[in-house]
């Protein structure tokens, strides 16, 4: 008989990155030969807590997955309701993914329920285990969760050393966070451009993804400034700046920087939702990627460069240094604007090629294969006492 396996995540008909994620794991089982389910959300947050104008993909769903849509976030009924279905289930490895403390009683509590059938082993994606913005009660919340918990996979070094500092006796592993190959394969610069509407013979740069202050897009638009300037004074071409990417914070701060900046004519602004189908054509439409976090556990947007081979500039914090080799896939600055313009700078002198061949070596790493296998060996199903 086929092993089984139950991702609980977001997916389909919920969008973003996690729910990417998620099916793209699903899909890697189930080319496996496992039986393959994903239980989601049919209440992921209430309206109130949600930053982004919808929750909800506009497209149909995956083809070939089976997705259950079951989980009430906020309602214990449910929790109690879903628990003795995954109980039933059977599943030999249940898979959550756990990103934010508010999700902790709900995924803990039906955990525990689900593993009363004394066979299902659980193993947590932990996205992060501190959260980038602190609320009262996340560490209550995190170690019930945790509780319910046989074995974990991080997908950066930082997360793992903050899972220790929870809990040092279960079973733990590190494993980068593999490639998003699930948005279509690369285009020609020339190709994306004409699409999006861009000048083919602008150099741009692209910051991706829901807007936060944690990613420091703010000291991006300061280090536009300071490039701009310098143009001016050394007759040099322009670097725009394009911001692909919704809004989870008040958009006004941002707009008053471009103004008080003086930078709107070299700041392009798509800031609403990227469909799954468009991805690919912002990436690929990219001179080089600019993640200019304060902070960061690991980052969704460092794969998706690398599937697409576009260089990358980020910042020495968290978990993105180790992903991201400084002067062979890209370069690192510290956090702050005068230093992102330094490597903006150095990024253009070196040639748009310079990063190409590391970029094709490094990727290799980042197998979906390899997040399967760890899966399976932390779980523990295939251990001889078992």
């Amino acid at each position: 008989m086929k092993k089984k396996i139950v991702i609980i995540g977001p997916a389909h008909p919920l969008r973003g990155g996690l729910a990417s994620y998620d099916e793209r794991l699903a899909k890697e089982f189930q080319d496996n030969d496992w039986d393959t389910h994903i239980f989601t959300f049919s209440l992921q947050y209430p309206g109130f807590l949600f930053p982004g104008t919808t929750q909800y993909a506009s497209g149909p769903p995956p083809p070939g997955l089976n997705i259950h849509v079951r989980i009430n976030s906020v309602n214990p009924f449910n929790w109690y309701k879903v628990g003795k279905e995954l109980q039933k289930f059977s599943a030999d490895i249940i898979v959550v993914r756990y990103w934010l403390p508010f999700m902790g009683p709900c995924l803990g509590t039906l955990l525990r329920i689900a593993k009363r059938n004394k066979k299902s082993r659980v193993v947590c994606i932990a996205d992060n285990i501190i959260p980038h913005e602190k609320r009262p009660g996340d560490t209550v919340f995190t170690r019930y969760f945790l509780g319910a918990v046989d074995a974990f996979i991080t997908m950066s070094e930082k997360v793992l050393d903050d899972l220790r500092s929870f809990t040092s006796q279960k079973r733990a592993k590190f494993i980068p966070h593999p490639l998003y190959d699930n948005f279509g394969e690369k285009v020609t610069r020339t190709i994306a451009r004409q699409r999006l509407g861009l000048n083919e013979n602008d150099r741009i740069v692209l910051f991706f993804g829901f807007i936060r202050r944690y990613k420091g897009l703010d000291i991006l638009l300061d280090a536009i400034k300071i490039l701009k300037e310098d143009a001016a004074i050394n007759h040099t071409p322009h670097v725009k700046l394009l911001i692909a990417g919704e809004f989870y914070e008040s958009d006004k701060p941002y707009m008053q920087q471009l103004k008080d900046n003086d930078i709107e004519d070299a700041v392009i602004l798509r800031t609403a939702f990227i469909p799954d189908n468009e991805v690919k054509f912002y990436l690929c439409a990219a001179d080089a990627v600019i993640q200019p976090y304060r902070n960061a556990t690991q980052s969704g947007v460092t794969p998706l460069a690398y599937h697409f081979e576009i260089p990358m500039i980020i910042t020495r914090v968290g978990g993105l240094t180790a992903m991201v080799p400084d002067g062979r896939v890209g370069l690192v600055a510290s956090p702050d604007a005068a230093s992102v313009a330094e490597k903006i700078i150095q990024f253009y002198a070196l040639g748009e090629n310079y990063f190409t061949a590391g970029l094709q070596e490094e990727k290799k790493k980042y197998s979906w294969s390899n997040m399967l296998q760890g899966i399976v060996d932390v779980s523990g199903v295939n251990d001889t006492e078992m």
